[in-house]
């Protein structure tokens, strides 16, 4: 984490994420595509998702979140920026030089190699299967079905702890401290995702915002009393309510969303502890 000089009192408490472990280079073009930007809107042209739009032109980086090549040994030749996801990227080349991107695990060091296997060695940046990982080992992007690719833990710092093995399943704890079996014929990588001081970045002023493409959110009760429940009144005035509404007048702020009856639910053991 690095502290920037206070050239502008909007800068003052400004951080920036240490880049000096990366690789400087240029992107992989071959594992380069255009990215086309929605601001939140779908096929219709409506906003579905508030407060996106504008930001920096993007390429997207396309990662190997599964594991096309099995058994063959992969070098790291660079580590690298990605401003799609909060983790780094590592830059994988097989024998035949082939390329691929992959998260990044923290402490993956340049040179290293890993490799994609049913069952291989507990090391940082190895992939296998969950029933072959001991109890107690840090994994991330975790499959939750057998060879669809990693959709859980893939963000910065993020990593679940495998905690037994019960027959067909594994359970793992999130990092939202909940506790969930996941089949043990998936695959997950060793490690925990590389960047844990993302948590700790101070955005520092409004600019930055709008090139990471955020829009402004307005407060409910700056609004008028017919753009949101919480609007209207001379001054500034309580919202009015006994609990706070969505702008749509669904409850907000602690409020169960979660669909009752869901399938996955028979696989969790326990629920995240809610926050103090």
């Amino acid at each position: 984490m690095k502290k920037v000089k206070p050239t502008t009192p909007a800068r003052r408490h400004m951080t920036v994420k240490d880049f000096s472990v990366l690789t400087k280079k240029e992107p992989e073009k071959k594992l380069l595509v255009p990215l086309k930007k929605k601001a939140g809107r779908n096929a219709s042209g409506r906003i579905t998702v508030r407060h996106k739009g504008g930001g920096h032109k993007r390429l997207y980086r396309i990662i190997e979140f599964g594991q096309e090549r099995l058994d063959t040994p992969a070098k790291v030749i660079a580590l690298e920026y990605d401003p799609n996801r909060t983790a780094f990227i590592a830059l994988l080349e097989y024998p035949d030089k082939e390329r691929k991107y992959i998260i990044a695990p923290h402490n993956l060091k340049v040179g290293t190699e890993i490799i994609f296997s049913e069952k291989a060695p507990i090391k940082i940046g190895n992939r296998m299967k969950l029933k072959n990982i001991p109890v107690g080992t840090v994994v991330h992007n975790i499959e939750l079905v057998p060879n669809q690719g990693g959709k859980l833990v893939r963000s910065a710092g993020s990593g679940a702890v495998v905690l037994a093995h019960e027959g067909k399943y594994c359970h793992l704890k999130m990092p939202s401290t909940e506790v969930r079996k996941v089949s043990e014929e998936c695959f997950a990588s060793i490690g925990s995702v590389s960047c844990p001081e993302h948590r700790f970045v101070n955005i520092g002023k409004a600019g930055r915002s709008r090139h990471m493409g955020i829009r402004p959110t307005v407060r409910g009760s700056a609004m008028g009393a017919d753009d949101h429940p919480h609007g209207g009144g001379e001054g500034r005035s309580p919202i009015g309510l006994k609990h706070p509404k969505t702008p749509w007048g669904k409850p907000a702020l602690g409020v169960k969303t979660r669909k009752k009856r869901k399938p996955s639910d028979k696989l969790i053991i326990s629920r995240r502890k809610k926050k103090k």
